[in-house]
């Protein structure tokens, strides 16, 4: 995920609605979309599994959301919420919110019919790490949760932030709790879930404070909300760590929403080392009903992208 700082409002970087609205709280959110809009046809187990080679988000078990910053970034931003139903998928998220076209986006979701599931409301730097910031930061939740209820989506990614030099992971984590805990009752007030992104600093956020699951799930567990939850996002979990569905059993209290790419290369799942389909079972066994972000970049032209996809989602 690539944002810019909220309140420089930059656009160099590159998050029936109703189904969603009043569905956020901590009991419901979990199964607001166990009976999804998507198709649950169920697809053939061949080598090469049978799906609709047009519209291939209607052969797909599981709901997924398409990443729409990465993907069909040739296209106007709002027809790209029309091809991602030109394509049978029914969900979206995307990074910032400022900088767009909201009445576009709100005209293709209601032309359409398809919903956002999430949109990026603080990103990287300044981050949420630095002391400076907090009520700026507390301010952009505010506003941003009251974006998210005009477009109908029920969750936003915050991110902690990269390293600040001279200061301790422990002492960057400290603050994020602290402004997590001081945002935790707008998010409540709002009906709006503040999901926390841990990235990878391997290969693609060199320098950002927080990754991996462990100090995730410590942070949301001292923040003790259920508006504050991990965006919990299988590629730069693989990268971190490896071990994914026993990770994803020791933090299951602490996931808010999930997001795929494979890897190597941060492409649709099919095209790398993950075995997604054993990943997406756990995820029905864990309780798992919300869509999947797909933030990936398509490996080719998108319709073959998405075939591949929805081949990867083939399990029982």
């Amino acid at each position: 995920m690539c944002m810019p700082n909220p309140s420089k409002h930059s656009a160099d970087c590159r998050a029936d609605r109703r189904l969603f609205l009043g569905a956020v709280g901590a009991a419901s959110i979990t199964s607001v979309v166990s009976t999804s809009a998507l198709s649950q046809t169920q697809v053939e187990t061949q080598s090469v599994p049978s799906v609709d080679l047009h519209k291939p988000g209607l052969s797909c078990k599981t709901a997924f959301a398409i990443n729409i910053e990465m993907w069909f970034g040739d296209l106007p931003f709002a027809d790209r919420i029309r091809a991602t139903a030109d394509l049978g998928f029914k969900f979206v998220e995307f990074w910032p919110w400022r900088g767009k076209d909201h009445a576009a986006i709100k005209t293709a979701l209601a032309e359409t019919g398809v919903q956002v599931t999430q949109f990026t409301a603080w990103g990287f730097s300044p981050g949420m790490n630095d002391p400076k910031q907090e009520d700026a930061c507390l301010a952009e939740i505010d506003a941003s949760c009251v974006y998210a209820k005009e477009i109908g989506a029920p969750m936003m990614t915050v991110v902690a932030g990269n390293d600040i030099k001279g200061v301790s992971h422990e002492d960057m984590h400290a603050q994020v709790i602290k402004v997590l805990k001081r945002a935790a009752p707008i998010a409540e007030k709002h009906g709006i879930m503040l999901i926390l992104e841990s990235m990878n600093i391997r290969n693609d956020h060199k320098g950002h404070c927080l990754w991996g699951s462990p100090d995730a799930v410590r942070i949301c567990r001292e923040v003790a909300s259920p508006f504050v939850k991990i965006n919990w996002d299988l590629y730069h979990m693989q990268i971190s760590e490896g071990d994914l569905c026993r990770r994803l059993r020791e933090g299951w209290d602490q996931v808010g929403y999930i997001q795929v790419a494979d890897n190597p290369g941060r492409m649709e799942p099919g095209t790398g080392e993950i075995a997604y389909a054993r990943v997406y079972r756990e995820l029905r066994e864990l309780g798992y009903a919300k869509p999947i972000g797909v933030e990936c970049n398509p490996s080719g032209d998108p319709t073959e992208s998405a075939v591949r996809l929805a081949q990867s989602d083939v399990w029982t």
